[in-house]
């Protein structure tokens, strides 16, 4: 008997960019990035949507790509760590810097998405918001201390530069999808 591998045309926008792809449907949007498309700085941490590496916005949600197959985001707009720009990301970015968050970074890239979407709709977020946000993102070295100052920090920053706008960063909106993830508790 002979396996017959489904093939489906999915379209969507990769970090701006028009993407179309023939591929199985069911292919988690994770191996589809990493190994279709070359895409790398999202990471794969446990399979299972409970840690966070692979965390990217889709049409500006925070949404984890292990278990979203890619036919969820035919359409839509995607955004990984690669394509991550506007006020608010380098915001993020600057105060990860300067308070070096990160110690072995592998985690940062989806620690990065998800603070990005949180201060995408909460500006000037308290420790229980960051906490809510940031909860499925897990830091296997423990700099959650060093994150959370770090949001605070790019909060900061953006509430003190009279161009900061969210229009370059994602805009929250709820997806329907089981492994979105919301810049906010829902």
């Amino acid at each position: 008997m002979t396996d017959s591998v489904r093939s489906a045309t999915v379209s969507f926008q990769l970090n701006g960019a028009p993407v179309t792809l023939s591929i199985d449907p069911t292919t988690p949007l994770l191996w589809a990035l990493r190994n279709t498309l070359g895409s790398t700085g999202t990471k794969f941490g446990c399979g299972a949507a409970l840690c966070g590496a692979c965390t990217v916005h889709v049409d500006g949600v925070a949404l984890r790509a292990c278990v979203t197959p890619v036919s969820a985001i035919d359409g839509k707009r995607l955004t990984t760590i690669e394509g991550l720009s506007g006020s608010i990301a380098e915001a993020v970015q600057s105060a990860w810097i300067a308070l070096d968050v990160p110690q072995c970074g592998y985690c940062q890239s989806g620690q990065i998405m998800s603070a990005v979407a949180l201060l995408a709709v909460t500006r000037v977020p308290t420790d229980a918001e960051i906490d809510q946000a940031m909860q499925g993102n897990i830091c296997r070295c423990g700099t959650y201390p060093r994150i959370r100052a770090g949001i605070h920090q790019a909060a900061e920053t953006l509430r003190a530069s009279p161009t900061a706008s969210p229009a370059a960063s994602p805009a929250a909106s709820p997806a329907a999808s089981p492994s979105a993830r919301p810049a906010r508790g829902a």
